[in-house]
């Protein structure tokens, strides 16, 4: 146990407690309005106030993250390998795709409300397309990035496309795959609370707006905390994802 639990381990720990205790200082010492900026005990207050409001929105809020994300790491891998393996592919959709990203998707939310209405859809699809481009480059990149020795070596002993692809492209486009879904996770929960500003009936977003018309400031902060804490808990979970599949690669750069 003592091996998992160092000064190294237990630094971000030590460092959110001193940042919350000079934030309650400084609204506190400093008599701060509590509609500008609410100090961490009127926030934790308000959440003890609403938590059930506060428990059923973040978990709605994680649903939705977690089955667009789900959908963006089905697509995107099968979309990364597709435009990394052949070089047509990634000429003709490669364009197409960064213009699509470049469009805010709080510019597409109106669209998917006029498609499929208000509630739970539109958040998905937001998720959806807010971390599906990150796992798309990077499994893209992984692949294009394989050791050409390595692929000359197996050409030369009569593999196929399809033999080198499976047997050398892939695992050494694991770590850029792992890597991504760390990114794309964090993406995901802004789509969704995007969209639940903008056209939804619960989550986190609709309750931070509603807290919000009705000048209920701490519950704003209460649900942009509670925001950040699954955030920070759905990366940890894809950090030791990562270590577990793609341990390798890091004892080679620990080397």
């Amino acid at each position: 146990m003592k091996k998992y639990i160092n000064a190294e381990t237990m630094a971000p720990l030590w460092i959110t407690i001193s940042m919350f205790v000079i934030w309650e200082i400084i609204c506190k010492g400093f008599s701060v309005p509590i509609y500008l900026l609410p100090a961490p005990s009127d926030i934790w207050i308000a959440s003890v106030e609403f938590k059930d409001a506060l428990i059923n929105n973040s978990l709605q809020t994680l649903w939705t993250t977690s089955v667009g994300f789900a959908l963006a790491v089905g697509f995107g891998l099968v979309t990364g390998i597709a435009i990394g393996w052949s070089k047509k592919l990634y000429t003709g959709l490669y364009p197409i795709m960064i213009g699509f990203n470049s469009v805010p998707k709080v510019a597409v939310v109106p669209i998917l409300v006029l498609w499929f209405g208000i509630g739970t859809i539109p958040a998905i699809i937001t998720a959806f397309l807010i971390s599906f481009f990150p796992i798309v480059v990077n499994v893209a990149t992984g692949l294009a990035t394989t050791e050409p020795e390595m692929d000359d070596v197996l050409k030369a002993l009569g593999a196929s496309k399809l033999d080198r692809l499976l047997k050398v492209g892939l695992p050494g486009a694991m770590p850029h795959f792992f890597g991504s879904l760390k990114i794309a996770i964090t993406l995901a929960f802004v789509g969704s609370v995007v969209s639940e500003t903008v056209a939804a009936n619960s989550g986190i977003g609709h309750m931070m707006l509603a807290a919000q018309a009705n000048f209920e400031v701490p519950l704003v902060f209460a649900g942009l905390l509670a925001l950040a804490f699954e955030g920070v808990i759905m990366y940890a979970i894809f950090v030791w994802v990562e270590k577990r599949f793609t341990g390798w690669a890091f004892r080679a750069q620990g080397q």
